[in-house]
């Protein structure tokens, strides 16, 4: 049996004063917790009132999301336009090339998977600002999915 591994999550909080970072440890069933400033290595103590930093703005009111999942075979492209709010890849074959926004293209292995996303829609909601194509050679095979505000 492998021996357990500690744990860290990581968050970015606000207090009175600004953003800082939190880290959650957990080992061997023990959680603890560490404030540092955003560099992860300065000690900080929160002022004020803790909240996530984007506890201030109001929430979506119930955005509607459509989702796309289109899976793409040998030789051709899937294009995601920019404004989406999620994009996941996995490639099952192949080697296609992956290009976000004017970035050179990548090319991809077999096995990778990969996913863009935000958390927040509605009026002062997030997208991904980059385009993103997905081409294919010879081989390939990958499935693309999104979703985006509709």
């Amino acid at each position: 049996m492998a021996a357990a591994t500690p744990d860290d999550e990581y968050e970015v909080l606000c207090d009175d004063v600004g953003s800082f970072l939190r880290r959650y440890s957990t080992e061997d069933g023990t959680t603890a917790v560490t404030d540092t400033e955003l560099d992860g290595t300065t000690a900080y103590t929160p002022t004020g009132t803790v909240v996530r930093c984007d506890a201030e703005q109001a929430p979506a009111a119930n955005p509607e999301v459509a989702s796309t999942l289109q899976r793409q075979t040998g030789t051709g492209a899937v294009t995601i336009p920019a404004g989406a709010r999620s994009v996941t890849l996995v490639v099952y074959t192949g080697a296609p090339t992956a290009t976000v926004g004017a970035a050179a293209p990548v090319t991809l292995n077999a096995g990778t998977s990969l996913t863009w996303s935000v958390d927040r829609g509605g009026d002062a909601g997030e997208q991904l600002r980059d385009a993103f194509v997905f081409t294919g050679v010879a081989g390939s095979d990958f499935l693309v999915s999104t979703t985006r505000e509709v």
